[in-house]
């Protein structure tokens, strides 16, 4: 067991080393370049701390502020409701179609926001689908406005406070329902005064993760400022990246209010939950099974199809449309092609090719050190005795919350040092600076899903191992990973999949002449090519989502294998 220990200690101080590097020394460095302007770029000299303050002197800062506060609290708010409500039907009722809606949850949890946005665009905007097939023309100016925009991300979101909820609705304790209709509460009642409260940790925990994703969420703003300028937080933080001459110090003062409205949220779920109990489960408590409604069952399946038809039908549906419209503004009355297709890769035109190809290089790299990381990472969370176990849980949940755009600005000030090309290391301006930072962002997914599957291997087969003289290599090779296996797989596909359409990261940190699909996407999307950038979009989305099914097919085992 002392040895056990001490291989765990050593793995402890290794993971929390790596974890330092990837995640939290480039947001100290955000923090510093407020206090120490240029500290990077070998300028010392004290900040002006009155930079802090004017994001509220500054018009664009203010606004983005303001902006990023309104479309924060407005999705959150919305978003929690409306997840909360679907959970709770999806979780009391069966229904048909009640499979789809589970399908178009994770759909639109795994499709970049951006993706998402785009095909609101197209169909919303002044010439888009809505006003030309339906003339739907007064669709522009509401979706085109702040309401609008919390609509469109609400509906993107969502699924964050459904999961949450739904999750924990998975077993119920009916016997305190049931004392409360027996004195007399009426259905309404009981669900205000038991079944809520109870649900309280559940719906702050959604929450905030509606309110972090919303916050530090670029796709949309990126997209949308086609169409409508609606500058936040992390768009204009971009934007000081982009400018002549480039402000590092205005990046890291707009980094430290989102990063402080994240804090903010992070606050009020702890606050809101600090005094109270909620461990109500007890031995009566049984698995919920939705049951099939006595009367209106067919209004549940009318409302699912009439609401997946506007979450999946309307961002999915404008995309396919657009890339086999001849023109595009998609007008009625035009011929379908697949001429935008054809441009895709037509004469000499590999931008999308290559885009796709490093994309896909990247994501590749970055799944494989990720997963390497994110397996030690559960290792010693789950078996080590290791004394700072609940710092590397913390560090390893930053990179969650922290937007990418910051992540990005961290990568910056950190790898672009001049004494760094001496010994070989000056990562900025070449793709290893994309695969860290993809590293870093996958880290948490990784690291949850390899977690829950090492909780069910026992300690004591490791032990035993020990004992009998197996190395650490030998436990991990012959034991922990053939136990686990399948939960790799999934994690390392969704790391793959997550760090292909990275669009935050990509923008951000992309080297000269190395284009990235989402780059490509975005760009093809603010040239007003939506008919190119639809295509694109279906087009690289399908290869990465057949290469993923292939992977899974290739390295999962068959049943058959398995019996055999």
């Amino acid at each position: 067991m002392l040895r056990l220990q001490s291989q765990g200690n050593r793995t402890g101080w290794l993971v929390l080393a790596v974890l330092f590097l990837l995640i939290l020394l480039p947001l100290i460095a955000v923090v510093i370049q407020v206090l120490l302007p240029g500290v990077f770029f070998g300028h010392f000299e004290l900040g002006d701390l009155s930079l802090l303050l004017d994001v509220f002197r500054r018009p664009l800062w203010y606004v983005s502020l303001k902006n990023s506060v309104i479309l924060g609290i407005g999705t959150t708010v919305l978003a929690t409701m409306i997840g909360t409500a679907i959970a709770m039907a999806r979780s009391n009722w069966a229904f048909r179609g009640a499979k789809l809606l589970d399908f178009a949850v994770w759909i639109l949890i795994i499709t970049p926001s951006f993706i998402l946005a785009q095909g609101w665009v197209m169909f919303a905007s002044a010439d888009g689908l809505a006003a030309k097939w339906l003339g739907w023309h007064s669709l522009h100016s509401f979706i085109f406005q702040p309401i609008g925009l919390i609509a469109v991300m609400t509906l993107s979101k969502f699924p964050l406070a459904y999961l949450t909820v739904y999750s924990a609705l998975e077993w119920k304790v009916d016997r305190l329902s049931e004392a409360a209709r027996l004195s007399g509460g009426s259905s309404w009642t009981v669900w205000r005064t038991i079944q809520a409260p109870l649900l309280l940790p559940a719906i702050c925990s959604g929450a905030m993760l509606v309110f972090m994703d919303t916050v530090g969420d670029f796709g949309l703003p990126a997209s949308i400022a086609t169409i409508f300028r609606f500058p936040t937080l992390p768009y204009s933080i971009y934007s000081a990246l982009y400018t002549s001459p480039i402000r590092f110090d205005m990046a890291g003062a707009l980094s430290f209010y989102l990063v402080l409205l994240i804090a903010l949220a992070m606050s009020v779920q702890l606050y809101a939950m600090r005094k109270s109990r909620y461990d109500f489960l007890s031995s009566r408590a049984t698995r919920s099974e939705p049951k099939k409604p006595r009367k209106g069952g067919i209004y549940l399946v009318i409302g699912n199809i009439v609401f997946l038809a506007v979450v999946i039908g309307i961002p999915f549906g404008s995309n396919l449309l657009m890339s086999i419209s001849g023109s595009s503004t998609a007008g009625k009355g035009r011929e379908l092609t697949f001429e935008h297709y054809k441009a895709l890769f037509a004469g000499n035109n590999r931008t999308l090719l290559e885009g796709l190809v490093h994309s896909l290089e990247i994501a590749a790299v970055a799944a494989v050190i990720g997963l390497f990381v994110g397996f030690l990472v559960a290792y010693v969370l789950t078996y080590s005795q290791f004394k700072l176990r609940k710092t590397i849980d913390v560090i390893s949940l930053v990179s969650l919350a922290v937007p990418g755009i910051v992540l990005g600005i961290g990568y910056i000030f950190i790898w672009n040092q001049a004494w760094l090309e001496k010994i070989g290391l000056l990562l900025y301006g070449t793709p290893w600076i994309l695969i860290l930072a993809s590293v870093a962002g996958v880290i948490p997914v990784i690291t949850r899903v390899v977690v829950g599957a090492m909780a069910k291997v026992p300690r004591q087969l490791l032990s035993a191992a020990q004992m009998q003289g197996a190395s650490f290599g030998q436990r991990v090779t012959t034991i922990l990973m053939p136990l686990i296996k399948g939960a790799l797989l999934y994690a390392g596909l969704a790391a793959f999949g997550a760090s292909v359409f990275d669009l935050a990261i990509s923008s951000i940190l992309y080297p000269p002449n190395f284009m990235t699909l989402p780059v490509v996407i975005n760009k093809a999307f603010e040239d007003l090519k939506f008919g190119y950038a639809a295509a694109a979009t279906l087009t690289g989305g399908g290869i990465v989502i057949s290469i993923i099914a292939v992977m899974e097919l290739l390295i999962k085992p068959s049943r058959k294998r398995v019996k055999s």
